[in-house]
């Protein structure tokens, strides 16, 4: 689905009263460095009556990256869950 699809689903929802996560919210959180941002705008989505839509699309047009339709995308692909930067630790934390 081309975005100019999605965006006109986005348009006649809003009309009809729906109110989308990333129309009402800063649009930054979608593309959001910490993981804990990423993880809030997957959830804001999952209300999202255009998630399926939103997901689908991203997969059809490879989307570099961003949250989209709830999940987390990097480099065109689907993944779990965004690291946080810098080197991963060598030894585990005792907790």
């Amino acid at each position: 689905m081309p975005l100019t699809d999605l965006i006109d689903q986005a348009v006649d929802a809003v009309g009809l009263g729906a109110e989308l996560p990333c129309r009402v919210n800063d649009p930054e959180l979608w593309f959001a460095e910490r993981p804990e941002d990423v993880e809030f705008a997957k959830a804001l989505c999952a209300a999202c009556p255009l998630q399926q839509a939103c997901l689908d699309g991203a997969k059809d047009r490879r989307e570099p990256w961003g949250v989209w339709g709830g999940q987390l995308f990097q480099q065109g692909v689907v993944i779990p869950r965004k690291r946080p930067r810098g080197r991963p630790r060598k030894h585990p934390v005792a907790a």
